[in-house]
């Protein structure tokens, strides 16, 4: 064979074995779509799912892609937790508390009214017991959950007209979320869950007569202020917010060891990005609203009293008889007593 020939045909082998490879490697990449019930222009939560998206892909050197989708583009907002089960979805970006109709017991993984705030909430999600609990109940629906936002207070309400007394919330239709609905109903009010996106022109058309959403920042790229000039603090039933990515069980386990190590780390990582980003913008949104003519209010004293004696009637009503969320409550109550002293002591008033 000539010299020549012998070359070409080394080049040819080398060439389809690269191929080959590049192949292989190709189909070993675990490629996903996944749903966010947040526009990505929405701060902090909007851009979250795509931190994590591009920090695994990093990690993994391409070998995880994500794909993050807008709500309404592959399932509506909120109602992303069936398609996960099923795998006509492999994962979803959102917070436990839109999976109440699949289970009452979800909203604890969620946000507690006159619960901890961030830093117990987490304590008692990765070192109290929390994690455990919620992945027995996701693992029933073939769910891989992760806790991969925290985000700081809401804020309380968005109202037409000042709230003068607790008689002037009777008769209002009003957006709520997770367990608080539960006291607001109490005092008169009707509640719905709507996605962040649905809210503005529900205000608009006056489906609504008020709303809470979240944090300020938040609710400022929402446009909530240009219908609703009362913004009432503090938060009561939203101390802190877990927010979270599922996965369908059977496409998680796509992933080797390591890879599910790293998003473990991604979601850990935008879990305190999140929590402090939060932090560190929301002054400056309320000094905003204040130019665009809103008022900030406080809740008086007596009335947060309301509130809070309001939600120990629901709490026990709400879980009845139901087994997850007793078990749940009973080691939430558990955490946060044994916190208790640590907590009313360890920080200044």
């Amino acid at each position: 064979m000539r010299l020549s020939s012998l070359l070409k045909s080394v080049a040819v082998a080398a060439v389809a074995v690269s191929t080959v490879a590049a192949v292989s490697n190709a189909d070993a990449r675990v490629r996903m779509k996944i749903h966010s019930a947040f526009s990505k222009n929405i701060v902090i939560i909007g851009p979250g799912p795509h931190n994590v998206a591009d920090a695994i892909e990093k990690m993994s050197d391409g070998e995880v892609q994500m794909k993050v989708f807008e709500p309404g583009a592959l399932v509506p907002g909120t109602q992303y937790y069936d398609p996960v089960s099923t795998g006509s979805i492999d994962g979803a970006w959102g917070t436990p508390g839109y999976n109440v109709n699949k289970n009452f017991a979800y909203a604890f993984f969620s946000a507690v009214p006159f619960g901890p705030r961030g830093g117990e909430y987490m304590a008692w999600m990765r070192h109290g017991g929390g994690q455990q609990l919620a992945d027995e109940m996701y693992a029933r629906d073939n769910i891989k959950m992760f806790v991969c936002n925290l985000i700081p207070p809401e804020s309380s309400g968005w109202f037409r007209k000042e709230i003068k007394s607790l008689d002037d919330l009777k008769g209002l239709k009003m957006r709520f979320f997770g367990l608080g609905a539960k006291v607001m109903e109490k005092f008169g009010v009707s509640t719905q869950l709507l996605a962040g996106g649905d809210i503005y022109p529900a205000l608009e058309l006056g489906s609504i007569d008020a709303t809470e959403f979240s944090m300020p920042a938040i609710d400022k790229d929402y446009g909530f202020y240009q219908i609703a000039k009362h913004n009432y603090f503090p938060g009561w039933h939203q101390p802190a917010t877990l927010g979270e990515m599922i996965f369908n069980m059977d496409k998680f386990n796509e992933l080797s060891d390591g890879q599910k190590v790293m998003v473990d780390q991604a979601c850990q990582a935008q879990t305190l990005r999140g929590f402090a980003e939060g932090e560190a913008i929301q002054g400056a949104a309320m000094k905003f609203f204040e130019t665009k003519g809103v008022t900030i209010h406080r809740w008086p004293q007596e009335t947060l009293d309301k509130f809070e004696a309001a939600w120990k009637e629901v709490v026990v009503n709400e879980i009845g008889d139901n087994d997850d969320a007793k078990k749940i409550w009973a080691s939430f109550s558990k955490f946060r007593e044994e916190y208790k002293l640590w907590g009313e002591n360890g920080y200044l008033k």
